[in-house]
This record gives structure tokens, sequence and C-alpha cells, in this order.
């Protein structure tokens, strides 16, 4: 197969098929998690089972299986010939995608109050997709993305990069008010009031689907479109199935909130 590959494409023509289909089958991937979340929550937190294996500490889950997302990228950009990097809207772009990283891996989980542990097979997977999103992402950025000059001035990157900075600015804060939720040694759940829980269920995963449509947007791209799908499938399940728990938990849950899109879904 390489020698296949070599004798059609040069080499650089070669990373970009395989990063392109990386984007292709993170799509495929998602339209088979949306259909296996029809009959099946995510199996973490309030869902956890034994039948997907031995729990995992939640803090040292969340730390060791959103590091890949952060040093992959980072090993990425000190250890290889990184030809595009230098271009203004591709650093830009990456700042983006490490931020948010940067502040998941290495901030959040230390945050963690309480945590229910996270299954091995759901901690694993999760693992897996930070090292192949994580590779995708910046070795698309850094190595294949032509940008011109005016892209900064672009609707799409501008409205873009305002999308992306509303969202992650209220996952951030929606983290907060779950955070502080419990008093220390508490470990029972709550009603969360506050910010964008005031109109849905799933603040926090509004903010974080906003955040990588707007990413999307602004970089144009497939490995960036095809991970905000994969991010929306993933966490719009999420926010109808804590909407349908919490229903069912608290009687004086608010009703007029929504389980994800504030006044419609």
């Amino acid at each position: 197969m390489d020698a296949l590959l070599s004798g059609l494409f040069s080499s650089e023509e070669q990373g970009r098929y395989i990063v392109d289909y990386m984007a292709y089958f993170m799509v495929l991937m998602a339209a088979y998690t949306f259909v296996s979340l029809l009959f099946e929550n995510v199996p973490y937190g309030r869902y956890s089972s034994s039948k997907y294996g031995f729990p995992v500490d939640a803090k040292l889950a969340w730390f060791v299986q959103e590091l890949p997302a952060f040093f992959v990228p980072v090993c990425l950009l000190l250890w290889t010939s990184c030809t595009q990097t230098s271009a203004l809207p591709n650093q830009i772009l990456i700042a983006m995608y490490m931020c948010h990283y940067f502040q998941r891996s290495l901030i959040y989980p230390f945050l963690i109050r309480g945590g229910k542990p996270t299954p091995f097979i759901s901690f694993i997977l999760a693992f897996i997709f930070c090292i192949y999103n994580g590779y995708m992402q910046i070795k698309y950025l850094s190595h294949h993305a032509e940008y011109p000059a005016s892209w900064l001035t672009h609707p799409c990157f501008i409205i873009g990069f305002v999308l992306w900075l509303v969202g992650w600015l209220v996952n951030l804060h929606s983290d907060h008010i779950l955070r502080n939720l419990r008093k220390p040694g508490e470990t029972g759940y709550k009603i969360p009031i506050g910010g964008m829980f005031e109109y849905v269920s799933g603040a926090n995963f509004l903010g974080e689907i906003t955040e990588w449509t707007g990413f999307a947007l602004a970089g144009h791209s497939a490995p960036s479109t095809a991970f905000a799908i994969f991010t929306t499938v993933v966490l719009a399940s999420r926010a109808v199935a804590h909407h349908k728990w919490y229903l069912a938990k608290f009687e004086d849950y608010p009703r007029n909130r929504k389980a994800l899109i504030p006044f419609v879904f």
C-alpha cells in the first residue's frame, strides 16, 4: 500500500490524503455512535455500569484520557517539520484548539469534586479518541491547511471565532457552577442554577458544542467539521439524558428548561 501511495502521490499529498480519510472515518463513527446512543446512554458518571469494566477514579480518568489531546499536538508541533504553522490563521486555529485542551487536561481534572468513577471501557475509548483527534486536528493545521492572509477577515472566520469564544466561556462557567453545587465531602446531585442552566439542562454541553461548531466554521475543513459533528452527537445525547434524569429525580425541577437549545429543545 505504501509503495502504491508513493507512486500516486507525493509525501505531502499522502499526508493530506490520510488526514482527510481520518476525518471521513470520524463522521462514520459519529453516525454509528448516534444510532448506538438511541438505545443506551454513554456509560459514565451517573450512568456508569460494571458491565463496561472496572471503575477508574474520576480525577485520574479525566487527566489521563484528556492528556493526549494536548500532548500529542505539542509533540507534533515540536518534533516535526511544521510547514504551515507560521501562517497567522493556522496559528490562531491551533491556539483555539490548544486553549481548550490545556484547560481540559491540566486544570479541569484537579477541580473535580466527588465525581463518580469512570468505567474502564469508557475511559479507554476516550483516551483513544483524544489521541486520534489531537493528531488529526494539529497535523492538518500544521502541515496541510493553507489559508490566504485575508481569511482572518472572512465572515466564516470572524463568526466562527466569536462562536468558539462564547462557547468556551459558557463551558467554563457551566463547569464552575456544577463544581460548586457540592460542598467539600458531598457526593449527591443537586439542581444546577445560574448562567445558561437557567435555560437548558446541558449548559456545559451547549457551550462545548458551540465552541467546536465555531472552530469548524473558522477552520473550514474536513477535520474540524468531523470533530464538530462527533462532539454534537455525543454531547447532545448526554444533554437529553441529563434532562430526562433531572425531571425524573427532582419534583421541583424547572419545567421551563429545555435539554440543550434554549426555548426550543
